[in-house]
């Protein structure tokens, strides 16, 4: 992979995790945060896509490696969701 398709590559993550974190009305960082949250959430998205047996749609390819944005979404708003009440369980406590 070139550095170009790594950078767009991080682009769409980024992107998928902000509209995840948009999604779950959280925000839980910056820029470099929503690409992990991003990455977090397509593996997330892709494994309940799996378990659920559901297609994939809207798949972007970045030099042969494919990208599903839809599930990426997803799966950012639910760990976004998820490192929500966790934060919020964690912080309520004396």
């Amino acid at each position: 992979m070139t550095l170009f398709g790594f950078l767009i590559l991080l682009l769409i993550a980024a992107i998928a995790g902000g509209i995840g974190q948009s999604l779950a009305g959280y925000n839980v960082g910056g820029c470099l945060v929503s690409i992990v949250v991003g990455f977090i959430g397509a593996y997330i998205g892709l494994w309940l896509a799996k378990e659920m047996g559901l297609p994939d749609f809207f798949t972007i390819n970045v030099e042969g490696k494919p990208f599903p944005l839809l599930w990426a979404i997803i799966g950012a708003a639910i760990f976004t969701f998820i490192i929500a009440l966790l934060r919020r369980a964690f912080t309520d406590f004396p």
